[in-house]
């Protein structure tokens, strides 16, 4: 074969084969061109040759010509064509409507040729074509449709991709939506369809829904969706709606999910086969948010403990991923202290009756850039910063009224009105009866703060009336499947306490002696229990006292148990999510969970924790504290890595307090942990500092300088990391702790092997001198120049030196001191290397004097001007350049050259 054939071949990049090459050179269309193909455009067809046609005829005869090559370069270069023709609208529809016979061309790697050019001349047509619309929906359309039905395999797929890049640049108008694609997905997808169309129709009809408006969807696709959910022959069809069941919830909204999706979800979540089963439990958070508190909380909840303990391990494995983002979707801003503005607008702001004056502070010092919490945390609950304007000063009674309003339950919002605090209550009423069961004893024991009454003669009356007034306070809230559980305590324990009542006519008698475990305040329901089968089984002298079926002694053990009860209920109780989820997320901790659910379980816990910690809210933290305690013990590291990564979001949500009584300690665990997980609290140092107060922030000046230390020296980006979080953090302290601390540290990263190490420090430098003069610490400023002077001016390396020329005119750049003092106390030395015999220190010297020094104005102004002829006529080129350059040309970066 020819070379320049067979070079042709190559660059197009196929492999074809031609029995008759040489009998068809005629018919490429390159005979003018030699044999050096490297220059040559696919569209060299539309040159003259010896043909006499004119380039539309010459398209004409290469698109449809007998050999296949010839077609395919030309379905190639159709782009480049329309460049060529798209000044004459003639030529432009002659064009297109040679496009349009191409794409019956009966070989598919033509038409798969054809169909990958779509998008691009979408594209094309879309910026030049000031009838773009009419053209795209005219001609190419109609071509991608038809190929979304095309017997060839590689043409379908080429299709379906063209469509959704077409979908998602937004090239497709939504009536030919409406009347040209949807209408063939419909008959593709209809029970008689060919299985295999079906299937692919069914993909791509889940993948253009989030691209559809929702009337489209809800009108058109939903209806067929709703039948696919169902498709008892094909399992692919079943597995590929329950993947994308979320995205038809989320485009529907919240009424037509509950009427018409969720029994399908529920058929899905109960499917014969484990990765469609799988796949639900993938998409659980999306459902959720799509659905009313109601259905969440009563038939979505008890649907997801049935996936959580599936006989599937992949299933449950599933499940225990997506639990602690279905566990947020139950966020409220009465369990977390924010609230979503009138507009709901997604912003919020901390709730005044959840956050104290000093965590309000904290909250609205958060630096709104920062993001609250990871991204399986609802993404409607973010901290917005308090403004300090008149204005918000003036509306302040305004906000407020807004917030009274925030607070009522709105079904849109995803929240409901809080409930009441009976925490207090409840604590009173362990208390009492603790005390009243001592006094049956005969114990006397200084009573506690909350206990003081609970020896007078009318206790059993007033632990009555609190339990009542308990239940009368719950009553507006038994729609709450929790609150229903907590009157069930209470009404047993107010039941007990009346039985318990001796009348007037009945004398008090004495009890039987109880055990250890009733006389602690925390006895659990498990101690309870024991006891009580202990005083059932009591024998019969001691059963003397108090006859077995009394009134009284069957009130005491009732009283007890509910006592204990609601002691634990206490501790435990929390409003915000169905407990059993609350359990089963608490249990990802335990080691049986690795065996038999999945190894890195605890890694997800863990991921998961500031979501379902924002979601509880802080006055919850209990639940959740020995889980993360347990976790940041774990053996493995990369669990310890996730949360550390996470903990200054953490801090936000539990405030000033909750922070420093129990994340400070595994904070400080962490310092001292493996550089993989180190790396977690450097990263966030400065946001997880900042919400500390300063005496307890001002510790950790001591602490910084063993970030300098590494277990694999080679790792700079760990020091690069410090250099970047130290420049933050100098606004935390003083600019005696500054000098007294940070000084030396930056001064010795400034020393490093590495040179982006470097650079970042010599940025760290400049803050801190900023940081000096704006304080009014000359003195100090003056002692950290000379200290620059000698390390950097006078370094025997003249990457040192280089260094020194960089800090100089970052300095006169942020205007760090005043211009008369930088003249006085580093410009001489400045000047002083504009002679250094390194042309890379000469280059940093030029730029800064002729960049920044000279735009600055100073006293030195003469031997300013000398200096910079001088390098204007330096030997070295790039010198004179940058001594030359128009400062009003823009800075150049000279990062390269450090």
């Amino acid at each position: 074969m020819d070379p320049y054939l067979t070079n042709c071949l190559v660059i197009a990049g196929l492999s074809l084969y031609f029995e008759d090459g040489h009998d068809d050179l005629d018919d490429f269309g390159f005979d003018d061109y030699g044999t050096e193909c490297d220059g040559i455009r696919i569209t060299a067809f539309l040159d003259a040759g010896q043909d006499n046609l004119t380039p539309l005829g010459r398209l004409e005869k290469y698109a449809f010509s007998e050999n296949v090559f010839n077609r395919q370069i030309v379905a190639r270069g159709l782009l480049d064509v329309l460049r060529e023709f798209s000044d004459n609208e003639n030529d432009f529809i002659s064009v297109m409507e040679t496009v349009a016979r191409m794409s019956e061309d009966g070989e598919p790697t033509v038409r798969a040729e054809l169909m990958e050019q779509i998008p691009n001349i979408a594209m094309f047509l879309h910026e030049s074509r000031p009838n773009f619309p009419a053209a795209f929906s005219r001609y190419l359309v109609p071509i991608v449709v038809r190929y979304l039905t095309d017997p060839n395999n590689q043409v379908r797929k080429t299709s379906q991709a063209a469509l959704l890049v077409l979908l998602e640049q937004g090239l497709i108008s939504k009536a030919d939506m409406e009347t040209k694609v949807c209408p063939v997905l419909l008959d593709l997808t209809e029970p008689s369809s060919d299985d295999d169309y079906k299937i692919e129709a069914v993909a791509i009809m889940c993948k253009v829904v989030t691209m559809l408006s929702k009337d489209t969807v809800e009108h058109l696709l939903l209806p067929r969706f709703c039948e696919l959910c169902s498709d008892a022959r094909l399992f692919q069809v079943r597995k590929v709606c329950a993947a994308n069941f979320g995205e038809f919830c989320s485009i529907v909204g919240q009424e037509a999910t509950e009427k018409l999706l969720m029994p399908k979800f529920f058929d899905l979540c109960s499917d014969s086969l484990w990765g469609i089963r799988k796949a639900c439990a993938e998409c659980f958070m999306m459902v959720s948010n799509s659905t009313s508190p109601e259905v969440r909380r009563s038939k979505l909840s008890p649907l997801f403990i049935s996936l959580i303990s599936d006989q599937s391990r992949w299933v449950r494995q599933a499940a225990f991923q997506s639990l602690g983002r279905f566990i947020s979707t139950f966020a409220n801003p009465s369990s977390t202290g924010l609230h979503f503005r009138e507009d709901g607008d997604g912003r919020a702001t901390p709730s005044p009756e959840h956050v104290s004056t000093a965590d309000s502070e904290e909250l609205h010092n958060f630096d709104n850039s920062h993001t609250l919490v990871p991204e399986e945390v609802h993404g409607g609950f973010t901290h917005t910063n308090s403004s300090d304007s008149p204005t918000a000063t003036n509306n302040a009674k305004n906000t407020k009224e807004a917030e009274q309003t925030d607070e009522n339950f709105n079904s849109f919002h995803y929240w409901r009105s809080p409930l009441p605090d009976i925490s207090g209550e409840l604590e009173m009423l362990s208390c009492q009866k603790m005390e009243e069961v001592k006094e049956e004893k005969g114990e006397e024991e200084e009573p506690t703060e909350n206990c003081n009454d609970s020896k007078s003669n009318h206790g059993k009356q007033a632990t009555s009336d609190q339990i009542q007034m308990v239940l009368d306070r719950l009553q507006p809230h038994m729609d709450d499947p929790d609150v229903q559980a907590q009157v069930q305590v209470l009404s047993a324990a107010l039941k007990a306490a009346q039985l318990d009542s001796p009348t007037d006519d009945s004398p008090t008698e004495p009890q039987p002696e109880l055990q250890p475990e009733l006389q602690t305040e925390n006895g659990a329901e498990s101690e309870s229990l024991e006891v009580q089968s202990e005083i059932e089984t009591e024998p019969l002298e001691n059963q003397e006292q108090s006859p077995p079926n009394s009134p009284h002694r069957h009130g005491l053990v009732t009283m007890l148990a509910c006592c204990s009860e609601c002691k634990r209920f206490n501790l435990c109780f929390q409003n915000v999510i169905p407990q059993q989820l609350l359990d089963q997320y608490l249990s990802m901790t335990d080691p049986a969970r690795a065996q038999t659910v999945d190894t890195e379980i605890a890694k997800h816990c863990a991921f998961s924790l500031p979501g379902v910690a924002l979601t509880l809210g802080r006055q919850n933290w209990h639940c959740l504290k020995d889980t993360y305690e347990t976790l940041a013990t774990d053996v493995q590291w990369k669990v310890r890595r996730t949360l550390a990564f996470s903990i200054h979001e953490l801090a936000v949500i539990l405030g000033d307090q909750l922070t420093a009584a129990d994340l400070v300690p595994i904070f400080n665990g962490f310092l001292k942990d493996l550089d993989e997980v180190r790396i977690g609290v450097l990263k966030h140092l400065y946001d997880f500092l900042k919400l500390l107060h300063a005496d307890k922030r001002r510790e950790y000046l001591y602490q910084l300088q063993e970030f300098m230390v590494t277990d694999n020296s080679r790792n700079w980006r760990f020091r690069y990391e410090l250099a970047e979080q130290l420049i933050l953090i100098i606004e935390l302290y003083s600019h005696y702790d500054v000098y007294d601390y940070l000084r030396e540290i930056a001064l010795t990263l400034c020393s490093d092997k590495v040179s982006e190490v470097r650079w970042i420090s010599y940025k760290l430098v400049v803050e801190i001198l900023q940081k000096l003069y704006a304080c009014g610490a000359d003195d100090l400023g003056l002692n950290f120049i000379n200290e620059l002077t000698v390390r950097f001016c006078h370094c025997p390396k003249w990457v040192g030196r280089q260094a020194f020329a960089f800090i100089c005119q970052a300095v006169v750049e942020e205007d760090c001191m005043p211009m008369e003092q930088f003249s006085q106390h580093l410009l001489p030395s400045l000047l002083s290397l504009s002679s250094d015999p390194v042309a890379n220190v000469r280059v940093l010297v030029a730029k800064a004097l002729r960049q920044s020094v000279m735009e600055k104005g100073c006293a030195c102004a003469d031997e300013l001007e000398e200096t910079v002829m001088a390098l204007q006529s330096d030997k070295d080129r790039d010198v004179r350049f940058f001594a030359s350059l128009d400062p009003n040309k823009g800075l150049i970066d000279t990062t390269p050259l450090i």
